[in-house]
């Protein structure tokens, strides 16, 4: 799962692109919890970075003489996007690079999308392996980033691929599952201290785990005790077959937890015709039933997956696929009573790893180049998703508005 890096001491750089190209952000609404809220309101704004790397590549673009790539980036660089922590960083500083945001958030008055990506084995060992060594230090570096989010509303993306590639799905053995189930629990409880958070599972996406593996996934992870669960993060799929899939997987949370002797292979999965999935969860859960809900990473989905023209031995559809674009922008206006929010969570730009597509490589057979590692900055990426973005891409006018 490719991440984002720390950004250096660039803010004096991206203020003057930002004035040059119309970027200039102004506080909306608070952001500080006053009581103990763990849920995602309607209206919420979240906080936009002006330091991005997009708001950088504005300003490359404009000292290069192209206005067209600069406008287009400065208005990607307009909308909020998740801030990583990914465990480079001592404990210590964790909390402070969390208190560092946290304040940044709070003088704009806008909340702070996060991810949490240490969990010990993340990725299954792929292009962003890594994470903290044991349990025991991923749950020191889960508490340092709770005491730097102290008292502030904050969304927390918890570990991407933590559960829909758990160890159980990668080859890993029954203890190695039992404890990342653990692991994950025992960070929902930690992030639940604190009274502002909003904390979301991971549930993979439409085209991946069956309903009912990935709701039982859900509910082991402790999901009851969270806001809800993420989707699509790093990845392709449209916002139709994501809020079809949210769905049942929320249907199939309820029935799982409420319904004796209940098992996940009864509950519908993306495979059934609609229309019996649908008259089955009618008929299995009732209507008032308190379900949960989620959010959608539509940072990179304008396009929908890719299909692959060409034959490859490995196509890994998902790894830089080629003509995509930003999808859907940031809100919680989704007009889906459980879709919280639309994010940003993968940083648009950064690459995906470097693909060879099951050839001898080193090169990406699409682009001919050698794709930048997991998390890297693609200048050329950046500005086609911009291109192919659907809707097409314009300036975030709430920027402006106070």
């Amino acid at each position: 799962m490719p991440h984002t890096r720390k950004a250096g001491p660039f803010l004096a750089a991206a203020a003057a692109t930002a004035a040059l190209v119309g970027l200039c952000a102004a506080p909306a609404a608070a952001a500080k919890a006053s009581a103990t809220d763990h849920t995602l309101a309607q209206g919420t704004r979240f906080y936009v970075e002006p330091a991005s790397k997009a708001a950088k590549q504005s300003l490359a673009d404009l000292k290069a003489g192209d206005k067209t790539g600069a406008a287009a980036m400065a208005a990607m660089a307009s909308y909020p996007v998740a801030q990583w922590f990914t465990g480079t960083a001592e404990p210590a500083q964790t909390t402070n690079d969390m208190a560092k945001l946290q304040a940044k958030a709070a003088v704009e008055k806008r909340v702070p999308v996060t991810v949490a990506y240490n969990v010990p084995g993340r990725d299954c060992s792929q292009y962003s392996a890594g994470g903290a060594a044991t349990s025991e230090e991923y749950a020191a570096w889960v508490d340092a980033l709770a005491k730097g989010i102290a008292n502030h509303k904050t969304v927390v993306i918890l570990e991407p691929d933590g559960l829909a590639l758990s160890p159980a799905y990668c080859g890993g053995t029954a203890e190695q599952q039992t404890a990342r189930l653990a692991e994950i629990n025992g960070a929902v409880n930690r992030l639940e201290q604190q009274p502002g958070t909003v904390v979301y599972l991971d549930a993979g996406h439409s085209s991946w785990q069956p309903v009912g593996t990935m709701s039982k996934l859900l509910i082991d992870g402790g999901v009851a005790r969270a806001q809800g669960f993420f989707l699509n993060v790093s990845n392709y799929q449209t916002d139709s077959n994501l809020v079809r899939y949210g769905t049942q997987v929320s249907k199939c949370v309820w029935y799982l937890r409420n319904t004796a002797g209940a098992q996940p292979g009864d509950c519908p999965d993306q495979s059934w015709p609609a229309a019996d999935a649908d008259a089955w969860y009618a008929s299995h859960v009732p209507a008032g039933a308190e379900l949960t809900h989620f959010v959608i990473d539509s940072s990179r989905n304008g396009q929908g997956p890719w299909t692959p023209t060409a034959s490859y031995p490995d196509a890994q559809e998902w790894c830089n696929p080629p003509g995509r674009g930003l999808g859907a922008r940031p809100t919680t206006d989704t007009g889906t009573p459980l879709l919280d929010a639309y994010l940003w969570v993968k940083v648009p730009g950064e690459s995906d790893g470097s693909c060879t597509r099951g050839t001898a490589g080193p090169t990406d057979p699409e682009y001919g180049v050698v794709d930048p590692i997991a998390g890297a900055w693609w200048p050329d990426q950046a500005h086609a998703l911009a291109a192919n973005a659907s809707p097409a891409l314009t300036f975030n006018r709430d920027l402006l508005h106070r």
